[in-house]
């Protein structure tokens, strides 16, 4: 039961994470077997759906990798389903207020501190962890996704709110929210990015987010960052069977930039 993540976060321990988007429980336990503190099993921008996220989970059981999942959206019936199958940390993606951040940190506590209903289904071990209901609120880890100019505007806000336990930056949509879309590495979008952070911080909250640009990441990580991912299953497949290929005159045209998540 006890969140190795969560406890790495307030001990101000950086972790070391890749996404995961390719919706394989089989490649899921290989890039666990790597040693990634981490992965980010994502429910927004690929095609798992609850009962592949409840296969990728059970394949990465016996290692040491957090399971994070972030849900399509930030709604909550649906972080009950992701919470009961077994998940302690989730990454909810646009949020824009601390008020939109509060109704969340409800959805994952149960009453009378929250609205998650009770069920003793997997997360419980089918209600043989006698002890679930009395443990899990101070267990579960939420994180949340500030990805737009309204949410990177009010970060100050969303990291006061109690029951955040960290707010994970999201450069790809942020820098199309401030008007460069593609372009994460944009000055004006890393000087946003690097003003979060302090402000993350200073509230004594974990900042975090994805760079698939090593040196990059490394500044992040100077910076304070606190869980960092460092690439993608589908960005790391994409790059390795184009650099094959292109040994024996065969691939795209232009190859993918090192930055590519």
């Amino acid at each position: 039961m006890n969140n190795r993540f969560k406890q790495a976060l307030i001990e101000k321990r950086a972790q070391i994470g890749l996404w995961q988007g390719l919706a394989s429980p089989y490649t899921a336990e290989i890039c666990a077997g790597a040693g990634f503190d981490w992965l980010l099993f994502d429910g927004e921008h690929s095609p798992t759906d609850l009962p592949m996220l409840l296969s990728q989970l059970q394949a990465i059981g016996e290692t040491s990798a957090e399971a994070v999942a972030r849900p399509p959206v930030g709604e909550p019936w649906l972080i009950k389903q992701y919470l009961d199958l077994g998940f302690r940390t989730l990454l909810i993606p646009m949020v824009n207020s601390a008020a939109q951040a509060a109704k969340l940190v409800e959805a994952c506590r149960y009453a009378p501190a929250g609205i998650r209903g009770v069920a003793m289904g997997r997360a419980s071990r089918w209600g043989r962890d006698r002890d679930y209901l009395s443990r899990a609120d101070s267990e579960i880890c939420l994180l949340v996704q500030v990805e737009t100019r309204a949410g990177i505007d009010a970060v100050e806000g969303i990291s006061a709110v109690d029951g955040v336990d960290g707010i994970f930056i999201g450069p790809a949509d942020l820098s199309a929210s401030l008007g460069y879309r593609g372009q994460p590495s944009h000055p004006e979008v890393v000087a946003r990015i690097e003003l979060a952070i302090g402000r993350i911080r200073a509230a004594g909250k974990a900042p975090g987010i994805l760079s698939a640009d090593v040196a990059a990441a490394r500044r992040y990580l100077e910076l304070g960052c606190l869980f960092v991912a460092v690439g993608t299953d589908m960005g790391l497949l994409a790059r390795a069977t184009d650099a094959l290929a292109a040994e024996f005159g065969r691939g795209p045209s232009a190859p993918l930039p090192a930055g590519t998540y």
